[in-house]
């Protein structure tokens, strides 16, 4: 008998462009492993994210690197700045040669856009069992 419990996440996307964010959850889908189902929270700008983040439980956000007028990697790196535990984040860039800049913004993991479903899904589904075992994400460490 196997067991089939899934466990439900939330994960926040933002872009301030609607088509971008459907792209992004149609990469992910609903359950992008067997063991892991995903609701989706929508935000369009940063302070959208803010409010998402302070007053539910956000499992991971996945970012939109091309984002305008803030940035996916600036409002990663303003989330790992300003909460003491973040989620995870994810960060959908255009070029692979931005990977330094996800780096610096302590991006727990980078995909390309276009995105390929398979690739992300797997990437999101890392990056949630991950959470559920207690890893803890970039810049959620104790500053000294």
């Amino acid at each position: 008998m196997s067991d089939t419990t899934t466990t439900q996440y939330t994960v926040l996307l933002y872009s301030d462009d609607a088509a971008v964010r459907d792209r992004i959850r149609l990469a992910i889908g609903t359950r992008p492993a067997a063991d892991l189902s995903v609701e989706f929270a929508d935000a369009s700008s940063w302070e959208e994210c803010r409010r998402l983040l302070d007053d539910y439980e956000i499992d991971l956000m996945v970012l939109d690197g091309e984002a305008t007028p803030a940035g996916g990697l600036g409002i990663a790196r303003q989330t790992k700045d300003e909460y003491q535990d973040p989620p995870p984040t994810c960060v959908v860039i255009a070029r692979a040669a931005d990977r330094w800049l996800a780096a610096y913004s302590q991006v727990d993991a980078t995909l390309l856009a276009p995105l390929d479903p398979v690739t992300t899904g797997q990437t999101v589904a890392g990056l949630l069992r991950a959470r559920r075992d207690g890893a803890i994400p970039l810049g959620a460490l104790p500053r000294t």
